[in-house]
């Protein structure tokens, strides 16, 4: 391995239950050094109060890491297995509890909406301001301006505050900056999940471009073909360790079988919820059109939905996503698209689709759900359930395809030319 680009040592982050860590002011340096010497002087006379029976969550235990320079590095893992935690630190947002990070060289990361954007300031003064925060000098950063803002496609919105830009527009002029201004070390989380298609593909094309530049790329996502096709190595993490440490493929390979059991948790009961909570997503109910409900290659899926708010959900819109169990999205079903939901809905209830034959090759699947109101995310939650799709004789001829190898089933018409 060359010269590494980040080394991780020993490193630990704990967080204290029931308290919101805020940045210091120095004012807070100041009393905390006059806190942290007093704290000295009663240990040193043997009156230090224990602090570590109060309530507290490890975040990452132990993590040791070695990224080398030029490298394209994943890192992946299931919600709450500290893969943010490890970013924010090496980001330099957070502070580690204990062990250290060494990073060689300019680190520009993208994490998570907002991060390093003044929302008072225009799209303009926040490229400055992120170059200046990466160290560039002004002309660095000019030479630079017109293809971050040809990237991120806002220039009509260039001197509005970002304030006012929706999420889709924030997070192409947020990419753009962190991708163009040149950092050593680009570290992207699971953020490109806000763009459409087409940005993610513009997106993933620049990280790979980076890459071929000998800059270094630290990946997270849930998507594991993005994964598999931009990253040498990866990193599984499981309860803030790091579990294995391999070739992309072997770690998505481990990563997918910690996942395809069936400790999912109900959804009425599931914490890890995006979205500003107008609406609560309460129970969802997969079956067949079938009379015995076995979801088959052809069937028809019938999908029920039941969600409570506090009032009538004004320009509902439900998209529901079916993945395959290596994270590929097979399709979405979505009612803004096809206008299949009146303009408002009552305070509770719940909403029912029936979908076209899907024509899948059989094996295991699951749901993802979101809801919005008036436009606007109320409740987000992934992989809320899991179905298997069952082999059925879709050709009439006692054969199937392997998902591996092919995901829908098509009919077809061989025929001989002379």
């Amino acid at each position: 391995m060359s010269t590494p680009a980040v080394s991780v040592r020993a490193l630990t982050k704990r967080y204290p239950l029931g308290h919101v860590e805020k940045y210091p002011t120095i004012r807070d340096a100041i009393t905390k050094g006059a806190s942290n010497s007093m704290r000295w002087l009663k240990s040193w006379l043997g009156r230090e109060a224990a602090s570590a029976d109060s309530p507290h969550k490890w975040a990452l235990q132990g993590i040791d890491l070695e990224i080398a320079e030029g490298e394209v590095f994943g890192i992946i893992g299931r919600n709450g297995s500290g893969k943010s935690t490890l970013l924010k630190i090496l980001s330099g947002i957070a502070e580690p509890t204990s062990g250290y990070a060494d990073i060689t060289g300019r680190v520009g990361s993208l994490l998570e909406v907002g991060t390093g954007f003044h929302m008072e300031l225009t799209g303009r003064e926040n490229i400055a301001l992120n170059g200046a925060l990466l160290g560039m000098r002004r002309v660095e950063i000019q030479r630079k301006f017109d293809e971050i803002v040809a990237f991120s496609e806002v220039e009509e919105f260039l001197d509005t505050p970002v304030k006012r830009y929706s999420s889709g527009m924030f997070m192409r002029l947020a990419f753009a900056v962190a991708a163009h201004l040149e950092p050593d070390i680009l570290i992207v989380d699971e953020v490109l999940a806000v763009g459409d298609l087409a940005f993610q593909r513009k997106c993933l094309g620049k990280m790979s471009t980076v890459a071929s530049e000998g800059r270094t790329v630290i990946f997270v996502s849930h998507h594991m073909p993005s994964v598999q096709s931009l990253c040498t190595r990866a990193a599984l993490l499981e309860n803030g360790k790091v579990a294995e440490v391999g070739s992309a493929e072997t770690i998505i390979g481990a990563y997918l079988r910690t996942v395809t059991g069936s400790d999912i948790v109900p959804l009425e009961q599931r914490l890890d919820r995006r979205g500003d909570g107008s609406v609560r997503m309460t129970s969802i109910d997969v079956r067949s059109l079938d009379r015995d409900g076995i979801v088959r290659c052809s069937s028809r899926l019938v999908v029920t939905l039941r969600y409570r708010s506090d009032r009538p959900v004004r320009f509902p819109a439900v998209s529901i996503g079916v993945v395959t169990s290596n994270e590929v999205w097979a399709f979405v079903l979505e009612s803004d698209i096809t206008g299949g939901l009146p303009d408002t809905l009552p305070a509770e209830g719940a909403v029912r689709c029936i979908t076209a034959p899907m024509n899948l090759t059989p094996g295991r699947c699951f749901i993802t759900l979101r809801f919005k109101r008036g436009g606007v995310d109320a409740d987000i939650v992934s992989r809320v359930m899991e179905f298997d799709i069952e082999s059925d004789d879709f050709y009439g001829t006692g054969k199937m395809p392997e998902r591996q190898w092919s995901l829908f089933l098509l009919h077809q018409d061989w025929t001989v030319l002379d």
